[in-house]
């Protein structure tokens, strides 16, 4: 995992959550993809005991508000889990232009992999007021928006807008209160 000056400090705080794939590639518009991400967060919530508060998956990043004690290993597994399970059904498909980006985006460091799809590092920022929050889940679920690939929040597919509506959503998140 890359060194940043951003950390894990208080596990008692949701930390809000930043990880990018290497070089913008937008992988995450393939709809395979971003369901690899959905079931990863359905998982590290039943499985792992992470609350998960809000997400945003975009083509090419993500944003999560997350609370864990242990959060930096969580997240670290997390990314190394979806790398794989989105890298080895590209493998068999033989999606062979995405695999080649993945594969030319290897940082020489990453000795353990053929691919690389997260940029290194997470930046988690610690969530340390109720009037933090709210501005992050805001944000989150504005980023489509702003993004303009939707006109509304609530359009957004991969986003936890809909469960904050009381709508049909495609993952449980833990709903913060405002």
């Amino acid at each position: 995992m890359g060194r940043s000056r951003y950390r894990v400090y208080d596990p008692n705080y949701p930390y809000f959550i930043t990880s990018s794939l290497v070089e913008g590639y937008p992988i995450f518009s393939n709809p395979l993809a971003a369901r690899v991400i959905l079931d990863a967060l359905e998982f590290i919530q039943n499985k792992r005991s992470i609350t998960v508060y809000a997400y945003v998956i975009m083509e090419n990043h993500i944003h999560l508000i997350l609370q864990n004690d242990h959060l930096p290993q969580q997240i670290q597994a997390f990314k190394s889990w979806t790398a794989r399970a989105i890298v080895d059904p590209f493998s068999v498909n033989r999606h062979s232009y995405q695999l080649y980006k993945l594969r030319k985006s290897k940082k020489p460091s990453h000795n353990d992999s053929v691919h690389q799809l997260w940029q290194e590092g997470y930046y988690p920022k610690q969530i340390f007021s109720d009037e933090m929050m709210i501005q992050k889940i805001e944000y989150i679920h504005n980023n489509p928006v702003k993004r303009g690939f939707v006109d509304r929040p609530e359009d957004w597919r991969y986003s936890s807008m809909r469960n904050y509506l009381g709508m049909e959503s495609l993952i449980p998140v833990t709903l913060f209160d405002y």
